[in-house]
């Protein structure tokens, strides 16, 4: 009797772990119950039947790509803690590959000198000083003061000079571009992309009466 209900008391929190939770309990006992079997032959149709069984219940996709199809494998030898003899399409990964912590990913650690304009325009910048074709080369330093206008009047509504944008340019290739001003005043070479035409609000902070009916006073 007290067999029974120790039985019956059986808890999943009194369970050994599992492996992978998001195939649920019942998977894995299957995979425990395949390292069971001594006919190779049987074990290994009962192993692609597993991997169906994973398959299915997978949130990832159903197709038998060679990557998904790798991936559902891995998971069966991982589920039988590398310890499973099957003729299986993949080689069993290597148990320490679980442990590993990813590569950290590397981030640019140069500042970006002028924040407005991001660290793609450094970018161009760059790529505009490798230019040798010096039509070539003054047609990228155009686009890029564009840009930079562009840019610079998205921050700041305030307006922005062709000599300032200029003096950028020079500062971020430390003095190899250098920008004719007054053609660039002539030809409105540095003219922004994308002009902001949104109205200024001329009446802010004031009180305005629109759509009130107010009494006249009787005389």
């Amino acid at each position: 009797m007290k067999e029974e209900a120790k039985t019956m008391l059986d808890y999943n929190t009194q369970r050994p772990e599992m492996k992978l939770k998001e195939y649920g309990r019942n998977v894995q006992m299957l995979v425990k119950h395949l390292r069971t079997v001594e006919d190779k032959e049987t074990r290994n149709k009962m192993a692609n039947t597993v991997v169906d069984l994973i398959k299915q219940l997978s949130s990832g996709p159903k197709d038998h790509n060679n990557d998904n199809m790798q991936k559902y494998w891995d998971d069966l030898y991982i589920m039988s803690d590398f310890n499973l003899d099957v003729d299986s399409p993949y080689p069993m990964p290597e148990k320490e590959i679980l442990g590993k912590k990813p590569q950290p990913v590397k981030y640019a650690t140069d500042e970006v000198k002028f924040k407005h304009y991001g660290r793609n325009i450094e970018l161009l910048v760059e790529k505009a000083i490798s230019i040798e074709d010096p039509e070539e080369k003054q047609a990228a330093v155009y686009y890029i003061g564009r840009l930079m206008k562009t840019f610079y009047t998205t921050w700041n509504r305030d307006n922005v000079t062709e000599e300032a944008i200029a003096d950028n340019i020079k500062q971020l290739s430390d003095g190899k571009l250098s920008v004719d001003i007054e053609h660039v005043k002539a030809t409105n070479g540095f003219d922004a992309i994308f002009k902001d035409n949104r109205p200024k609000n001329t009446n802010k902070g004031k009180r305005t009466n629109k759509g009130s009916n107010p009494k006249r006073r009787r005389n």
